[in-house]
């Protein structure tokens, strides 16, 4: 049977301190989660219900083998999630994170060479599975380094630009050379997809467009089905072809806004197979984004579906307006 949800990508463990607004200098109290974006996103999507998983690679450490038991506690499943064959390779990666709400999260990642996730081997790809799945989810930080590149150009390859499927724009600096190697890659890879989600950073990146409303249509422009441009306190911009929708902010206390990009990504995977319109879909991954910036955690964090239901009701502003 078909997964609704299939991702590819970054996996690890994240260290979040315990004490916030000083410097991890000055932490005494840490606390571990699973994390990695890739990952994120599919335990989002199942927590909502969803029947995700997820391809990665860990390291044969103690926490590759806590990568592998979390997220299936979490509802994900684990079959594609494979140690490396060398016992000597690179172990799964850390990221510790510092916390100074309500806006500075800076992360420093330990990834010692090629981490694991960035060795998935294009010649262990579940082409089937990846070609049936509802939905295939992969960000351009699995392009950054071989083999990774080649398998996810395989898996496109192999799905052939089936709908839904989901590009994550998802730049991180430290894993490239500079803005312009990634924004080739990324190029590339919109050439295989059918959604793309991102930041104005992103989206310059990728497409030279920091305007929301450019940088949709650049998008859009590569034949894609429905570009995603999260614009931060100003809210969110989706726009297919025919229909362009808004959506504004919900106001929280920010805790910890790393986590937020992904729950917006596992619950907008979910509104898209739900088969809502537009603006119930982005209202609803904004709305579950809010919810994760409010708490500390990434995976952990993720909210369900009666959680998000009652954000929305909370709403006081008016709804998302879209136009034809």
């Amino acid at each position: 049977m078909a997964h609704e949800l299939l991702a590819i990508g970054r996996t690890g463990v994240d260290i979040y301190p315990l004490d916030h607004g000083v410097g991890l200098e000055e932490v005494r109290t840490f606390e571990k989660f699973l994390g990695g974006s890739a990952t994120n996103v599919a335990v989002a999507a199942a927590r909502l219900g969803r029947d995700a998983a997820l391809i990665t690679r860990v390291g044969r450490d103690p926490f590759g083998r806590y990568v592998q038991q979390e997220a299936a506690r979490l509802g994900v499943d684990t079959t594609y999630i494979t140690p490396l064959t060398a016992p000597d390779g690179p172990p799964t990666p850390v990221t510790f994170c510092e916390v100074f709400p309500p806006d500075d999260f800076p992360l420093h990642f330990y990834r010692y060479g090629a981490a694991p996730d960035l060795m998935i081997d294009p010649g262990t790809l579940p082409l089937t599975d990846i070609r049936e799945a509802a939905v295939f989810w992969a960000t351009v930080t699995g392009l950054s380094a071989e083999p990774s590149r080649a398998a996810h150009f395989a898996a496109w390859q192999a799905r052939g630009r089936r709908t839904r499927t989901v590009l994550d724009l998802d730049y991180r600096p430290m894993f490239w050379t500079g803005p312009e190697e990634a924004g080739h890659q990324a190029g590339l890879a919109l050439e295989h997809v059918t959604v793309a989600v991102g930041n104005r950073e992103e989206c310059a990146v990728a497409v030279g467009e920091t305007d929301p409303r450019r940088a949709a249509d650049a998008l859009l422009e590569r034949g894609l089905e429905l570009a995603v441009v999260k614009m931060g306190p100003a809210g969110v911009l989706a726009a297919t072809p025919d229909e362009e929708v808004r959506v504004a902010p919900f106001p929280v206390e920010v805790v910890n806004g790393l986590g937020a990009g992904d729950a917006f990504g596992g619950a907008l995977v979910h509104g898209l197979l739900s088969g809502w319109d537009l603006p119930r879909v982005v209202e609803f991954a904004n709305a579950a984004g809010a919810i994760v910036a409010s708490r500390l955690a990434c995976s952990t964090a993720m909210p369900t579906p009666d959680e998000v239901e009652a954000v929305l009701a909370s709403r006081s502003q008016a709804p998302a307006e879209g136009n034809a």
